[in-house]
């Protein structure tokens, strides 16, 4: 039996994976492949006044339901600090972490956030940690970024994938919906979110699309 093809998604908290790359996600899924997303932290500091464990619990379950109407085939988590990925992956045994997920794995595209998005240290963190990572072990297959807070700016002129998701869109919106915790927050990226697959999709002769930078 041939080996699936495998996608893994790296980013760094619940929720990201949906704003960035839900659409294909679910096309992937529906394609056959084998979806993995691994996510650094447990988001645990969105919900600072509460206990650590129920708010891990909670950004844990949204997630998982997330990923199940995407197709999302697993979700892990890594359990680093949130709000403290750039000390946290500064680190060697959580670098090494990373690498044994992405061995373990053997992905043929890395999905994960672009350096250009600098407003929230964290993402910048995931993307620079995955960088050193895949230098290292001389990772052979495809890595794309995206954006969730910024524009491209430096690699905007890369190689880009375009990916048609006009027919997981809405399962993209729906599994937005899991994330009950994150709906204010949610609420601010919604009309640029709306408005990206939107114009990517006429851009690109489709209803919506969702567009990575190749690193």
């Amino acid at each position: 039996m041939a080996k699936k093809d495998t996608v893994l998604i790296i980013c760094a908290h619940p929720d990201d994976e949906v704003l960035g790359v839900g659409g294909t996600i679910a096309k992937y899924a529906k394609e056959g492949k084998r979806v993995v997303t691994a996510v650094m932290s447990y988001g645990e500091k969105s919900h600072w006044w509460m206990q650590k464990r129920h708010t891990v619990e909670m950004r844990v379950k949204e997630s998982k339901a997330a990923g199940r109407m995407l197709g999302t085939s697993e979700t892990i988590f890594l359990g680093l600090k949130d709000l403290e990925l750039k000390e946290e992956l500064s680190k060697k045994r959580n670098l090494a972490l990373l690498e044994k997920v992405i061995a373990k794995y053997s992905p043929s595209k890395i999905f994960t956030h672009s350096p250009d998005d600098m407003i929230y240290s964290d993402h910048k963190a995931v993307w620079e940690a995955v960088e050193k990572v895949t230098k290292r072990m001389e990772y052979k297959g495809d890595i794309y970024v995206f954006n969730i807070w910024a524009s491209d700016v430096h690699l905007s002129k890369n190689p880009k994938l375009v990916v048609d998701i006009s027919d997981t869109f809405h399962l993209k919106l729906k599994a937005l919906t899991c994330f009950k915790s994150q709906h204010k927050y949610i609420f601010q990226l919604y009309p640029g979110m709306l408005w990206r697959a939107f114009r990517s999709g006429l851009d690109n002769h489709c209803r919506y699309a969702e567009v990575f930078n190749k690193v």
